[in-house]
């Protein structure tokens, strides 16, 4: 049983109406702009509370933090909130960073966007005899990009691990031919992402008969 409780958005009896700071009547959170800032101009909201945003402690750190570079130390970077690397911490770990393969459709059309996947066997996993094919790695590119990784997905042995590398990697614009330039590290399971040949399109079989 996955029990997800979640969090309220306690902004209904704080006097945000007085203000006339306007809230998500369905759940309470508040929309703001690309700067944090709400529909009153002196009024910002970073973390949690953003409606529509990632409800992550570190996300909430870093907006914080470049809100007040912005404000008070001339600075003009903005918050990503798309290539943010986030990992479940299942049994399997699940790690992911940028877009789903849903919202690169969506975003970019179907017609631009490139999937790679891979299913891959950790090394640790051949003594106990484990299932060659439950791991999977997948990146998402955008065609019209120079194929650069707007999405890139983990399921396996610290994903937390491999995600938070990858993510400075697609902060610097990391393409599938860099990928494919980059010598891996074997036996790793981070080493999938430098040999990835088939794309989801094709159909191909991704089992895997060894690590």
């Amino acid at each position: 049983v996955l029990v997800a409780i979640g969090r309220d958005a306690c902004t209904r009896n704080i006097g945000l109406e007085t203000i006339g700071v306007k809230i998500n009547e369905k759940n309470g959170k508040v929309p703001v702009n690309d700067e944090e800032q709400t529909n009153v101009p002196y009024v910002y909201a970073i973390g949690d509370i953003l409606d529509g945003k990632l409800e992550l402690t570190p996300v909430a750190i870093q907006a914080g933090r470049l809100l007040a570079q912005r404000l008070y130390g001339g600075s003009s970077r903005k918050c990503d909130y798309i290539n943010v690397p986030t990992t479940v911490f299942t049994p399997l770990e699940y790690g992911c960073c940028g877009f789903p393969e849903e919202k690169a459709i969506e975003e970019y059309g179907k017609q631009n966007v490139e999937v790679y996947h891979s299913l891959f066997w950790p090394l640790e996993w051949t003594v106990p005899g484990r299932d060659n094919n439950t791991c999977y790695a997948k990146i998402i590119c955008n065609k019209q990009d120079n194929n650069r990784v707007i999405g890139l997905h983990v399921l396996g042995p610290n994903a937390g691990e491999v995600t938070q590398g990858f993510a400075a990697a697609i902060k610097c614009g990391l393409t599938k031919e860099l990928l494919d330039e980059t010598i891996g590290i074997h036996p790793t399971c981070a080493e999938v992402f430098t040999t990835m040949n088939i794309t989801k399109a094709s159909g191909q079989d991704i089992t895997q008969k060894g690590c």
